[in-house]
Parts: structure tokens; sequence; C-alpha cells
């Protein structure tokens, strides 16, 4: 056994030897770079002379068509042929014409019923504010288109030069000035009452600390009562209604200062001016019995009940002013009236 075990060995050994001794010396590959030959050429190579670059840039034509537009992806708007927007002139220009002087007991509303203009344009041309206040001796400017229609209470001045009159011209002579148009204290003003719906029989009673005595100018019922009705409007008075024809008579002494029908409205109209600065207007009448200037006492018939109120029955417009200043100021004739 130990004979066969070195047996094995040494033939180990043995060929070990003879694998070492057959291993090459040297790589069989080079491990060095080998440089690049360049290709054999037949012509010889020249060497080309340095040329100096140019200082400025050569100028020359350059042919060719502008550059095409740029394309939008916006999509492209429709265009519609363009119409210049049309001009308006302005209109209801008024121009200004001739000046009116106020009288003592003139208001805007007469005025502007005398000249036939809108109140609203008297204030405008003027600069009258919204209650278009006037006082005595004041010059109202008038509009081009004025017409002195003339014959009214509370515009009682002469027509001013340029202003268109009618008949033939010549302007009808103004209502006598109004007598007893001075102003009351504020301490007489007459308190107040209340006042039944139906007017009672005709009786005189004074005025509390008033200098005169009122009583109804007719029978009848109240259609219509003082104050705003609406729209801007405003009801100076009471409307009574009673039968066609019926006697209306003043309400207290005075002198008549108006009688027709030239107030827009109006109708047929009586004017009474009353001592202690008050008026009675009678509107809307079938008849007049009196005339400018007449003296009437407290009861005296002055005309009859008409049809023109507008009431849908026979009726008369009753009103009741007292003077304050220069102005005839509306009051509520039921607070004056008896009950």
């Amino acid at each position: 056994m130990s004979g066969w075990m070195r047996a094995v060995l040494i033939a180990g050994a043995s060929l070990s030897a003879a694998a070492c001794m057959t291993y090459p010396s040297e790589p069989r590959y080079s491990t060095r770079p080998t440089p690049v030959q360049p290709a054999p050429s037949s012509a010889p190579v020249q060497a080309q002379p340095y040329q100096q670059p140019p200082v400025t840039a050569p100028v020359g034509s350059v042919e060719g068509g502008a550059l095409p537009p740029p394309v939008s992806t916006t999509p492209a708007q429709p265009t519609y042929p363009t119409t210049p927007a049309p001009s308006y002139a302005p209109s209801g220009v008024v121009t200004p014409g001739a000046a009116y002087e106020i009288q003592p007991g003139d208001t805007i509303s007469g005025v502007g019923r005398r000249f036939q203009t809108p109140v609203q344009t008297l204030i405008d041309l003027n600069g009258l504010g919204p209650r278009g206040a006037i006082t005595t001796g004041q010059r109202i400017i008038l509009p081009d288109a004025a017409v002195d229609t003339g014959r009214d209470p509370y515009a009682t001045g002469p027509s001013p030069a340029g202003v268109l009159v009618p008949n033939n011209g010549v302007a009808p002579p103004p209502p006598p000035p109004p007598s007893g148009a001075a102003a009351l204290p504020a301490q007489t003003r007459p308190p107040v009452v209340t006042a039944p719906t139906t007017a009672t029989a005709p009786a005189t009673t004074p005025i509390a600390g008033g200098p005169i005595a009122l009583q109804w100018p007719v029978r009848g019922d109240i259609l219509r009562r003082f104050g705003p009705v609406g729209m801007g409007e405003r009801n100076n008075g009471i409307n009574i209604g009673a039968s066609a024809g019926a006697s209306v008579v003043a309400a207290s002494g005075g002198r008549v200062a108006y009688v027709g029908d030239e107030l827009p409205g109006q109708g047929l109209t009586v004017l009474v001016v009353h001592s202690g600065g008050w008026r009675t207007v009678y509107g809307h009448l079938g008849s007049a019995t009196v005339k400018d200037g007449d003296d009437v006492r407290a009861g005296q018939q002055i005309g009859t009940v008409g049809l023109t109120a507008g009431d849908g029955r026979p009726s008369i417009h009753f009103e009741t002013r007292q003077m304050r200043g220069d102005d005839p100021v509306a009051v509520d004739p039921l607070t004056v009236l008896p009950r």
C-alpha cells in the first residue's frame, strides 16, 4: 500500500513539471500600440500658403423673396362692415327770449299759463330751483316761442316787447291790481278744523284770528279734496258736487278781479279778492253773473254750477288763497269754511 501511493505521487509530480516547461515565455499578441500608416498617394502633398481673413464682411446682393407671413394658430374671426355711429341733433332746445317782470301777486304757474310755457321750462331758463321761487320785480326770461295770452290773475304785468301777442298784436289789458294784498302775520293763520264730507247750508262764520268771514259757495258733496292727487300733481282746492245750474255765491264780500276761461284746466272761472290778503277762486262754472271790477257781498250769486270739472257729475272747483308776501298760497278750504 505505501509503495502504491509513492508511485502515484511521483507520477503527479512528473506531470506538473512537464506542464510548466510548455508555457510560453512571452505573450503571443503585441502589447504596444501600432502606428497608423498613411495610405500611399501617387501625387506629392503641397503645403497651402496662409490667407489673411477679410477685415469686413463681403457685401453682395442676396437673391430671394420675403419670408412668408407667420401662420396663426388662432381661428380667423369674421369681419363685418363698419357703419359710423349715427349722430343725433339735440331736440327740444329752448331758445331764450324776452323777459317778463314779476308783479305783486304773480306766481310762476300764472306766468307759465299766460305765456303758454311749462313751469319747468321757466325754472330751467332762470335757475329758480326746485320750488320755482320768484320775487316782485324779478325779471323772468321767457322762451323765444312764448305767446302772451293775457288775462291771468297770477301774471298781471305788462307784455314784454318781442313776445308774440294774438289778436292782431294787441295784448289784452291785465286785470286790475289785487286790493288788500298785505301779508298777514304768522300768528293770525287760521287754525285747522275738521270739516264734514258733505257741505252744509251756507252760513257766515268768522275765521278765528282772521279779518273776514267765509261761507260755503254751494251746497253739495265733497268730490275731491285738497292736496296731492298722484303723478306729481296737486289739487289746490276742493271740488263740490251739486245740481247743474245751481247758484254759486261769493264766500265773502270783495271785488271781482277776473272772469274768464283762459286758465288751462279751470274752465269758466271767477276770482274774488277779499280784505286781509284773501282770495277765493270759483272754477268750472256753467255761467258767470258778474264781471271784472264788480264789488260783491257775501252770499251774492256770482255764477252757476257747470259740467266741465271732470267729476262725472256737475260740480265746481273752489279754492281759498292767502297772500304770504308776494305769493297767493293755497289753503285747504275745509280748514277755513264753517263746519
